[in-house]
């Protein structure tokens, strides 16, 4: 399947999670890889962390491969100071994420670290 919703770039911090949610729906393991820096931090499964591009994508590639529907959650309000951002969200399920997010030279927002649940 090819998916184009990779090609919008975050000009807001709070972008990344709404692309995230329509990107994850629509099976785009490209447009998922394409919100992180590429020395980024991804705690996902819980209890693993995926180190750069190469490693978020294989998490990403087991991910979407289950198929899952997300619903986006509450998105707090992203706490900005300079160049970083800290982005969170409360799911569905109670579960909160927390995310490092990095302006780049271009202005637009990249994750460096994502936390996708810390648990209610």
């Amino acid at each position: 399947m090819t998916n184009e919703t990779h090609k919008k770039v975050a000009t807001e911090p709070n972008d990344l999670g709404r692309f995230f949610i329509e990107r994850a729906n629509a099976g785009d393991v490209d447009g998922l890889v394409a919100l992180y820096e590429p020395d980024a931090v991804l705690a996902f499964p819980p209890g693993n962390l995926a180190t750069g591009h190469d490693q978020i994508r294989a998490v990403y590639e087991r991910f979407v491969a289950a198929a899952p529907v997300l619903t986006p959650g509450r998105q707090h309000p992203a706490l900005v100071s300079g160049d970083l951002a800290l982005t969170s969200a409360t799911l569905t399920n109670g579960d909160v994420t927390v995310e490092v997010a990095r302006r780049q030279p271009d202005g637009t927002w990249l994750w460096a670290a994502d936390q996708p649940s810390v648990g209610p």
